[in-house]
């Protein structure tokens, strides 16, 4: 098996992003909150503006540090103009940000006026989850002094699924593609401590190319970019179980502590008690966290 490339520019350190600095060993949640009627999990459970409230009000209280809120669901759909993605998130985000003024804000887009707009609302992190298929995006966030997320597709358009991805070494292709993406951010003038790599599970992978990416994770996160995973209910864990997403949890929470052991930082996440619980043991197991009590033997 061939070893990845390293990601040679990564500038090996803290994270920060908005008024939050993490430390390379802290395991960050960042919890999910969909604008959407449709999303592939919840269904619209937070489509309507207070319910969105609540719920990143909850993932908060959970221990969520980051909340990543979209405007468009990642499949096929219906269509959605930048418009209305914007009338979705803008304003909602100016009222995260009066509501949580300590939280990290992302805003899960990839158009560059959907993304200008909610930097100017508050936004501290663009999580292009969609690979740079708007250019003008890296120069929204090295404007606005944002983070930015650069994550893997093989190529795909926005909203499209995989035919039959083939790769080579498929760890070596995202190795390759993310160090091109976090260049291109670099030149542009994105923060080196803002940017953030994600593999994107799923994303123009098929389950075993997914389950390679996580067992191989230790070779991204040797690059020394911070590793953001979104694991959460994905069709990967789907079917590595048979299961479908409302039972997808136990292997998600898997999927999540093996990724921590090797390395990865940032944890999207539709569970934030559970995930921030499995990330808190992990870090006790790792010697980066000390328990939160010690009774047993000491009497």
């Amino acid at each position: 098996m061939t070893t990845a490339p390293g990601l040679t520019t990564a500038p090996q350190g803290e994270l920060r992003l908005g008024a939050r600095t993490f430390a390379p060993d802290e395991l960050v949640v960042m919890a999910v909150v969909n604008r959407t009627p449709d999303s592939f999990f919840d269904r619209g459970a937070t489509f309507a503006e207070q319910a969105a409230l609540e719920a990143v009000d909850r993932a908060v209280d959970e221990g969520a540090a980051v909340v990543d809120i979209g405007g468009v669901k990642a499949g096929y759909g219906a269509v959605v103009d930048a418009e209305e993605e914007a009338r979705r998130v803008v304003g909602f985000v100016e009222r995260v940000r009066e509501r949580h003024p300590e939280v990290v804000i992302s805003v899960d887009t990839w158009r560059s006026d959907v993304g200008d707009a909610v930097c100017r609302a508050g936004a501290d992190l663009l999580n292009d989850a969609w690979g740079g298929h708007d250019p003008a995006l890296l120069e929204v966030a090295a404007r606005h002094g944002a983070g930015y997320v650069c994550t893997h597709t093989g190529g795909l358009a926005p909203r499209t699924d995989p035919h039959r991805p083939a790769y080579d070494d498929v760890v070596a292709e995202v190795v390759a593609a993310l160090d091109e993406l976090a260049g291109r951010a670099l030149a542009v003038g994105v923060r080196p401590d803002g940017i953030v790599i994600d593999p994107a599970h799923d994303f123009g992978k098929a389950t075993r190319h997914s389950l390679e990416v996580t067992r191989r994770l230790d070779e991204l996160v040797a690059g020394g970019w911070p590793v953001l995973v979104a694991l959460s209910r994905k069709d990967f864990v789907g079917e590595s179980l048979d299961l479908p997403p409302d039972e997808r949890l136990e292997g998600t929470l898997a999927a999540t502590a093996v990724s921590a052991m090797l390395g990865a930082r940032l944890f999207r996440a539709h569970d934030v008690r559970a995930t921030r619980r499995v990330l808190d043991m992990v870090a006790c197991i790792r010697g980066t966290r000390q328990p939160a009590v010690v009774r047993r033997g000491m009497a």
